[in-house]
């Protein structure tokens, strides 16, 4: 696998984390540097880890791993859209990405890179340089997931702001219900 295909492959697997970075910048009342940077960091260690905890197991347990990723993916984040979902029915809509704990944050990195699992594995199977497609998923995820706050940021500061507060919430709920059944139909079409 040359450098352009660990490039391309860097950028698919980003969109996940990309996607759930819209969202969390969506629900930002105030766009903060910090915070994107902090979301960037989660987002781009994880997508970039994943890959690599794949490769090391190689062949020993894919078949193991590669039945069930799509499902684990799947549930949690189902599970945190519909905790999305079910939040705004309470008086406060809109919560800002620092309310999200870290763990929080780590939760939707894990559950947004288990696909980057599966590609490790077969990273296994090809002669790839772990080192440049491990910092090219790390640095690739970090850049599109920044971004990705701040284009959400500016979607609700210039379209949503005091109209839809209150489906903010809802629509990056049924966002990560959607990531989550586009991981399991991918997996089950392959399978």
């Amino acid at each position: 696998m040359d450098i352009i295909e660990i490039i391309i492959t860097s950028i698919g697997l980003a969109m996940d984390s990309c996607t759930m970075a819209i969202c969390l910048g969506i629900s930002m009342k105030k766009f903060k540097i910090k915070e994107t940077l902090y979301i960037g960091f989660w987002f781009g260690l994880f997508q970039a880890l994943m890959p690599l905890i794949g490769y090391l197991l190689g062949n020993t347990f894919a078949w193991l791993i590669y039945r069930i990723d799509h499902w684990i993916a799947f549930f949690i984040l189902s599970f945190i859209g519909i905790n999305m979902i079910k939040e705004c029915t309470k008086k406060t809509y809109i919560v800002t990405a620092k309310d999200l704990s870290t763990k929080g944050i780590i939760i939707l990195a894990i559950a947004t890179s288990i696909d980057a699992l599966a590609v490790g594995i077969t990273f296994s199977f090809l002669q790839i340089n772990m080192k440049i497609a491990f910092v090219s998923i790390g640095i690739i995820t970090f850049i599109l997931s920044t971004l990705g706050v701040k284009i959400g940021n500016t979607i609700f500061q210039k379209l949503l702001k005091d109209k839809y507060e209150k489906y903010v919430s809802q629509l990056g709920g049924i966002i990560l219900i959607g990531i989550g059944f586009k991981i399991l139909i991918e997996h089950l079409a392959i399978v």
